[in-house]
């Protein structure tokens, strides 16, 4: 194996927690992460493997577990495996070899300049384990969380994934943010991957599953055994049920790359008068995608948008950034209807406000939220949903009252222990949320006598700047405390419940959102009073 030296490397003086970032010579470009985990010097690739944040701006616990600075993606310190979504690939390690005129790494240049590696994940069925077999329905994060998981646990059975999309898991948070229309471009991994693992992908479309029997029947009539079931069918976007939008066309939904293509199909040559209906972060990402070439205009309910997530003082930051960008918003507004254009009957012209106020439009897009897909549950006399439409789970996502058969992402309400939770049932519809459940599952179908890791819930979102978000607050907050001016696109926002900060949003002050969300996970979060003392998240140290 060949060595290569480390520049300006004489020793590795490291104490626990510490770490640095270090070129070697010989390969243009090349660099390592030197770091101290748990005592134990490692040198591993430098960059997070989910979309290249450097991992010497993350966060490095004592114990060694490294956070990526931008969206919270986790390594092992010492082996440079996953430990938490989004990431799928794990980092390289490299053996260091210490010489009289310095330090050297061992490994092949390809894999120093790749700066990632592939994680277990081919198998070979073997008679013995057809016995086990495991059913996804799904194909989104949640899904592809399970499937790795399982794999890179050591899960040697059959795995069927079963998906109505038309493609490979994909990074979805693309769609909204960049309206990205070809779907191999943001595919996570290949048909030779999943083969290679053994995974059978069968695109298809579960319309009920029979839970007596442990099968899982599809619309075109065919009956997947399990042995354990994973439900991660994800959330459908829903409609208004006003005159016209159901009627009219160019008035879309954002789920899929489907619809993504039909959404840039109709701006076409760009300056269309393009209305988005909802001011949440769906809608909001859409009018970040294309306010540089339209005329876009925001309709939402709030008096500024993001009002239930962040609060009044961070969403008329986020509008103001926005606007800025010539985005108009209509706040504090509901829709009446959509009215046909005139010079083509069968598509939208304008959407009228309550208030009288009418918005041409040459195509409309809704981001009013999601509900739990779960309708090919709604006629089982077995499974009891919840009013939402969503299923209750236990700490492993295992489904309350049925035998083997877990629920994840969107569609799952399971207790969350975090800061302000109290075990109270959370649905939480986040990327990062759906994959690290999917992960939660995996080790508990291999190992049912795991105890479930909590993890912090964390999203992001492009609006005009990164914003990064930790923890939850839809058990309430009662207090806001702001560092820096959200309409000048930096700050770190914590949101309260009496002294427990209980989610924090934050922009262009990395790794400020991954230490908060380390914090929380280590029950180490500094108290309200500490931040309103103008305490920097930045400064604290994270325990032992």
């Amino acid at each position: 194996m060949p060595l290569f030296k480390l520049k300006d490397v004489s020793s590795l003086a490291l104490q626990p927690g510490d770490k640095q970032e270090a070129e070697v010579e010989g390969i243009e470009g090349g660099k390592v992460l030197l770091l101290n985990a748990g005592g134990k010097i490692s040198a591993m690739g430098p960059k997070c493997t989910h979309y290249g944040a450097p991992l010497v701006k993350g966060v490095l616990t004592k114990g060694g577990r490294l956070t990526c600075p931008w969206h919270g993606a986790c390594f092992n310190g010492q082996t440079g495996d996953i430990e938490n979504a989004p990431a799928l690939d794990a980092l390289p390690v490299f053996k260091i070899v210490e010489k009289d005129d310095g330090i050297y790494i061992e490994g092949e240049e390809a894999t120093i300049k790749a700066a990632k590696r592939k994680p277990n994940f081919k198998c070979g069925l073997s008679g013995g384990a057809l016995a086990d077999k495991v059913v996804v329905v799904g194909g989104g994060s949640g899904a592809i969380g399970a499937i790795e998981g399982l794999r890179e646990k050591g899960f040697t059975g059959p795995i069927t994934m079963i998906t109505n999309e038309g493609y490979l898991p994909i990074d979805r948070t693309k769609l909204s943010k960049a309206l990205i229309t070809d779907h191999t471009k943001i595919q996570w991994r290949d048909e030779e991957w999943f083969k290679s693992g053994s995974v059978d992908i069968v695109h298809d479309e579960v319309v009920d599953v029979d839970l007596v029997n442990k099968a899982v029947i599809t619309k075109n009539k065919e009956k997947y055994i399990y042995s354990k079931l994973i439900l991660a069918t994800g959330g459908s976007p829903r409609n208004l049920p006003v005159q016209g939008f159901k009627v009219l066309e160019n008035i879309f939904l954002l789920r899929t790359v489907h619809d993504a293509k039909k959404i840039v199909d109709a701006i076409g040559d760009k300056g269309k008068k393009i209305v988005i209906i909802g001011s949440s972060f769906i809608g909001m990402e859409v009018a970040n995608a294309t306010a540089a070439d339209n005329d876009v205009t925001v309709v939402g309910q709030e008096s500024v948008p993001l009002e239930r997530v962040l609060g009044k003082e961070v969403g008329a930051g986020l509008q103001k950034l926005l606007e800025g960008k010539g985005v108009k918003f209509h706040m504090s507004a509901g829709v009446d209807k959509a009215e046909p254009s005139g010079s083509n009957a069968s598509k939208v012209g304008s959407v009228h406000l309550k208030d009288g106020t009418k918005l041409d439009a040459d195509l409309v897009v809704l981001g009013v939220g999601v509900a739990p897909s779960t309708g090919y549950l709604k006629e089982n006399k077995i499974v009891r949903l919840e009013a939402d439409g969503s299923l209750k789970t236990d700490e492993n996502f295992s489904v309350v009252g049925l035998k083997d058969v877990y629920a994840i992402g969107d569609i799952a309400s399971y207790p969350y222990h975090g800061p302000g939770g109290q075990g109270n049932y959370t649905r939480i519809e986040h990327w990062n949320v759906a994959q690290n459940q999917g992960r939660v599952v995996a080790h508990h179908i291999v190992n049912p006598s795991l105890k479930s890791d909590f993890f912090t819930p964390i999203f992001w979102s492009a609006l005009t700047g990164q914003l990064r978000y930790c923890g939850n607050s839809m058990h309430g907050w009662d207090e806001l405390v702001l560092q820096g001016n959200p309409g000048e696109g930096k700050f770190v926002a914590y949101y309260c419940k009496g002294e427990t900060v209980v989610a924090m949003a934050s922009m262009a002050v990395d790794p400020a959102m991954a230490k908060t969300a380390e914090l929380m996970k280590l029950g180490a979060m500094p108290s309200k009073s500490e931040l309103k003392g103008g305490l920097d998240i930045l400064s604290v140290p994270l325990p032992a």
